[in-house]
């Protein structure tokens, strides 16, 4: 998949010059999150190549989809994409740490999506471009829960993707910004494997939190039919 462009069903996504590719996390939150036709304003934070924007566009009418990326090269791809997609319109991409944008940007946002950086120090490679992609000291979770709290409408939701090991400590963060869990959904490769990610739902409204469990193949190749609705509408396998 690599230096490849992904395609689609309705868009192409380069991300040769991407340090993340885009795998089962980003499609998955793209395919689960909530969004309505009502929705009308959207935020990709940590936008990578785009390809979360360039989903829930295709899923939603919302009228402005904007996108957050800080590495330079990401997101003059990101841009690309968004100039080569259906939705060109309807999508744009800012080239700012998310401090800057907190501080500088106006709007608020119905939606607020994220597949943050989520790995530990130790896992550190040799390549920063790499490395500020996917640590999580390039966007610590109290950053991203704080900036969410900023941007986020009192009547939004904001949806995210996180490893399962982080769930309690990052759902205990979420409330000290009086950001309440409604949705989660635990994510397995097979019926045999442990819980993968957590996906999760946040507002600033509590609910009858709703957890559900989704596992994404039978066997090596063989998708469960919960997965294949998910995402069929994005897949060209599917």
């Amino acid at each position: 998949m690599g230096q490849q462009p992904f395609q689609f069903k309705q868009f192409t996504v380069e991300q040769d010059r991407c340090a993340m590719k885009i795998g089962t996390d980003a499609v998955l939150l793209g395919a689960w999150s909530k969004v309505t036709p009502h929705t009308q304003s959207i935020l990709d934070i940590g936008a990578g190549s785009g390809v979360l924007a360039l989903m829930l566009a295709q899923r939603s009418d919302a009228e402005l989809i904007d996108a957050l990326e800080i590495d330079e090269e990401a997101y003059e791809q990101c841009v690309q994409n968004f100039e080569n997609s259906p939705w060109s319109d309807r999508l744009f991409c800012y080239h700012a740490s998310l401090q800057e944008f907190v501080e500088e940007v106006d709007d608020q946002y119905e939606f607020i999506v994220s597949n943050p950086p989520f790995f530990s120090e130790a896992q550190k490679s040799s390549t920063h471009q790499r490395d500020l992609a996917r640590f999580q000291e390039a966007m610590p979770f109290d950053q991203l829960l704080w900036a969410v709290s900023k941007l986020l409408t009192n009547s939004g939701c904001f949806t995210v993707v996180i490893p399962f090991n982080e769930e309690e400590r990052f759902v205990a963060l979420a409330q000290k910004f009086q950001l309440f869990t409604n949705l989660i959904l635990h994510v397995k490769g097979t019926p045999e494997s442990p819980v993968k990610r957590s996906y999760l739902e946040f507002s600033f409204h509590k609910t009858q939190r709703l957890t559900d469990e989704l596992i994404i193949e039978t066997e090596r190749h063989k998708f469960t039919q919960e997965y294949i609705e998910l995402t069929k509408d994005f897949y060209l396998k599917f």
